[in-house]
């Protein structure tokens, strides 16, 4: 082996491996919104929901993995959860949104990697689903899989992702605490001009207003002029889009997963799903031209389930009301904004194919530019 080409393998692993302590965007005063989050402030606050990851970094070129969310610990297929989809920007290879907006359910766990790996996965997602018990005579499945372009850091022509790793991320999925930054999908992702990755954030509704609660998971890699609880970060750190003479990648995608057990209607599902773009303007994005820009938002309220051989010609579910929906809408907007500031926080810096580095946010310097504008809560 060169010693050019061993020196940089080297480099590479000790850099990826030296992952500092980072700490979440509220651990550090910075708390979006007014309502509570809850108690593991993660999508895994909804109850049932579980979240996996399968990270691979290996070499010095892949910088990949995959992401999975399943919305409760049964059979997905044979009981079905109603879902909805909503599109900002359709630039992605999604597969599954039309059959889901067609029929308004989710009946496989929703998977999350990179571009050219989105057909591999839901192949995976197919085997999986075929090989669960009590499936053993259905003949049509539909995979749902998103993706994100970390074609920068990452070999993503060697479509690195495997079966394997599709079933053990699946296997090891847990209801508790979910890991955010370079994990998973999002080991080889960029956003807002830092390393970006996967982060979770959750709100809880007081009792007189439902009591649900809604949480968010996404995987962050587009771009844009960063912007954490209206202070110009980007602007301040002079990394942004347009900036004069620094070099930016704008385009990119970002997938938003919401989970919530308020009883809701594929249609109130959609309109939930629809907020989360508040959100995504209010952390500096646009959705540039090559960015795919996805919401998912599932119920898991047993009420509403949907079983696959209904006996019956009716079912039965129940749905909020239109007139108490505004308080739900308030929770997915700070539940996005606050799992994307974690997705940058919890993130660290990544060496990837040809010895590229994207540096993750620097704190330091964040919450300097945050206390100048007021931006966050002081800390003792």
């Amino acid at each position: 082996m060169p010693k050019f080409l061993f020196f940089l393998i080297t480099f590479s692993f000790f850099f990826n491996c030296q992952a500092q302590n980072r700490l979440r965007a509220r651990d550090l005063g910075i708390e979006p919104g007014i309502l509570t989050p809850g108690k593991l402030n993660a999508i895994t606050d909804v109850n049932g929901v579980s979240v996996g990851h399968k990270s691979l970094i290996i070499g010095d070129s892949i910088r990949t993995g995959v992401t999975l969310i399943l919305p409760h610990q049964g059979n997905i297929f044979q009981n079905k959860v109603p879902a909805a989809i909503y599109v900002g920007n359709g630039f992605g290879k999604a597969i599954g949104f039309t059959q889901i907006e067609e029929l308004g359910n989710l009946e496989t766990p929703i998977a999350l990697t990179n571009t050219l790996n989105s057909f591999i996965v839901a192949n995976a997602l197919i085997d999986y689903t075929l090989s669960v018990p009590g499936n053993a005579k259905i003949r049509s499945v539909n995979p749902v899989v998103g993706e994100t372009n970390d074609g920068w850091l990452n070999d993503i022509r060697g479509r690195h992702v495997r079966k394997k790793d599709v079933f053990e991320a699946i296997s090891n999925a847990s209801t508790g605490t979910v890991k955010e930054g370079n994990v998973g999908a999002g080991v080889g992702t960029r956003c807002l001009g830092f390393k970006g990755g996967i982060g979770t954030s959750s709100r809880v509704l007081p009792k007189d207003k439902g009591g649900y609660t809604v949480g968010v998971l996404v995987q962050t890699n587009f771009g844009g002029v960063l912007t954490i609880n209206g202070a110009p970060v980007g602007v301040e750190l002079n990394n942004y889009y347009m900036a004069n003479d620094v070099p930016y990648v704008v385009d990119g995608s970002c997938m938003i997963i919401i989970a919530t057990n308020a009883p809701l209607s594929h249609r109130n599902l959609k309109r939930l799903a629809k907020r989360t773009y508040l959100a995504f303007g209010k952390v500096g994005s646009f959705s540039s031209n090559g960015s795919g820009d996805y919401t998912i938002a599932f119920s898991t309220n047993t009420d509403n389930r949907i079983p696959y051989n209904a006996k019956e010609h009716e079912l039965k579910t129940k749905e909020v009301v239109n007139d108490h929906m505004s308080p739900l809408f308030l929770a997915a907007v700070e539940a996005t904004e606050e799992a994307i500031y974690n997705s940058l926080f919890m993130a660290n810096d990544m060496v990837g194919q040809k010895g590229r580095i994207i540096k993750a946010l620097p704190v330091d310097k964040t919450l300097k530019i945050l206390d100048k504008y007021n931006a966050r809560v002081k800390q003792n």
